[in-house]
């Protein structure tokens, strides 16, 4: 059985926006900033970092260990992908 209640219950402004809206956001900025790649690129993976560190800022206090640790290393991935993009690095 699954559960519908919210992650983190709360009347904040994130609240009233559905998690497929919010899911398919990020999405297309990933997908767009990588896509477009360059400075642009980087630019926009940069409000996601922003976005996302933000919400882990504000999250922290209730966040396991493990949420804690996943989070971050997504963050880091997502700046490797960033940084990436800015230096152009070679893949082979």
């Amino acid at each position: 059985m699954t559960s519908k209640r919210p992650l983190l219950p709360g009347d904040g402004p994130l609240a009233r926006v559905r998690p497929v809206v919010a899911f398919l956001l990020v999405l297309g900025l990933f997908i767009a900033g990588v896509t477009v790649g360059g400075t642009v690129g980087a630019a926009l993976l940069g409000v996601l970092i922003i976005g996302a560190g933000v919400l882990l800022a504000a999250t922290w206090r209730v966040l396991s260990p493990a949420q804690r640790t996943l989070r971050v290393v997504v963050l880091l991935v997502l700046l490797v992908i960033t940084v990436e993009l800015v230096v152009k690095i070679p893949t082979r």
